[in-house]
This record gives structure tokens, C-alpha cells and sequence, in this order.
């Protein structure tokens, strides 16, 4: 899809590829056909689906820069930028903030392991990755025109979740990411689509 100047592709699970007079791509573990080479890389933590090494030696060039969690940098190699919930941080001319992303409840996010969501701005345009979290006080502080959030539940938010988040934050566009790669994260999106435009109509779900 295209979003001002920028083109929004989502191979699946979490990963998406923004391509502007950059290309981003965030938690490399789906990935196109043939993917072009990224300038910056955004990882949200050390899961295997998220933090994949060899996923990402395939989008990888010299001059590429990762932002990521200290367990996940350890795995990666390169051009490595380090980030902690509540960061600021500026890489080949896209602002970058770190957010929270963490469980309610269930085990496997803790909040202690310092995992993240970004909101990073490319072109001008304000993208909040979610990364794998539930629906947290802090997204309702989150200004984002474009919102990637899971929707699979069990390891994330699911459904219900997601669209109150959506309304929490309230930004103009929101993609659904992280459902139906694996057993136990089914979802629909057409579901969440329905209950988002029942919540707030003015707010567009693209399905990608």
C-alpha cells in the first residue's frame, strides 16, 4: 500500500518493509521474494520469529544499521545500535523512540527483559510498531499515524485487545501483523477490521 511517499509491504508475521528514499524493514523473519537490501533494520526482541540472524544476513549490507534489544544484538552482527524502552535515537534521518512491549498476565514477554515497540518517522510519516505485547497503559500516550499491531492473542493481544489499543491510540491507518503464521495465533482479520470501523469508523484497517 502507499502512504504518502512511502510503500508498506507485510510478507507476514511481523515483518514489513518500508520503502521511501530508505527501506526499512522491521523483525525480519518473512521476507519478499528477491528483498531488496535494507538501510535500517528494527528488531523488537529475541524471539526467533522476530530475531532471525540468517533472515537478516539476507537484507544485510555493510552500511546497514540494526536497532534492537541487547539479547538480540548478541546474535546479530554488524552495524548495531542498542535501545532500552524510553530511547530517542536518529538513524539514516528516521527518528526513532522506544516503547514498552510486554505481557499481562502471561509469561512469555516479561516487562523486566526490556523488550520494545518503536514509533519511528520516516518521510514524515509516524509508524508505531507494537512489537509482541498486550494492550499496556503506555500505548494510550502513543501518537502514531500508522499502527502495527498483533492481533493473534495467545503470546500478544488478540482481537479485542488490538481494537482497544486502536482506539487508545487512534491513528489514521492501522495493519493488522502476527496472526495465523502458527498454531495457536489464529485470527481473523476481517473480524478485527469490523469491530475497528464499529469503534471509531474514521479510523482505516488495511489488511495487507
Amino acid at each position: 500500500m502507499k502512504i504518502a511517499n512511502l510503500t508498506v509491504t507485510h510478507p507476514g508475521h511481523a515483518t514489513f518493509v518500508i520503502e521511501g528514499k530508505k527501506i526499512v524493514y522491521t523483525d525480519p523473519y518473512i521476507l519478499p521474494a528477491n528483498p531488496e537490501k535494507a538501510d535500517l533494520i528494527l528488531i523488537t526482541h529475541d524471539h526467533y520469529d522476530h530475531c532471525d540472524a540468517d533472515k537478516v544476513k539476507q537484507i544485510q549490507k555493510d552500511s546497514t544499521v540494526i536497532v534492537t534489544t541487547a539479547d538480540c544484538a548478541k546474535k546479530l552482527s554488524g552495524n548495531i545500535k542498542v535501545m532500552k524502552p524510553g530511547q530517542d535515537l536518529t538513524v539514516e534521518d528516521v527518528q526513532i523512540k522506544t516503547v514498552p512491549a510486554y505481557n499481562v498476565g502471561k509469561p512469555y514477554h516479561p516487562k523486566q527483559n526490556d523488550w520494545v515497540g518503536f514509533v519511528f518517522t520516516i518521510e514524515n510519516i509516524t509508524f508505531y510498531l507494537a512489537g509482541d505485547t498486550d494492550f499496556i497503559p503506555e500505548m494510550r500516550g502513543i501518537k502514531a499515524e500508522v499502527a502495527l499491531l498483533p492481533i493473534g492473542g495467545t503470546y500478544t493481544m488478540d482481537i479485542d485487545q488490538a481494537v482497544q489499543a486502536v482506539l487508545a491510540i487512534k491513528p489514521k491507518t492501522v495493519i493488522p501483523m502476527h496472526y495465523n503464521t502458527f498454531d495457536g495465533i489464529e485470527a481473523d482479520s476481517n473480524e478485527f477490521k469490523k469491530k475497528v470501523e464499529a469503534g471509531n469508523p474514521n479510523i482505516d484497517v488495511q489488511i495487507l
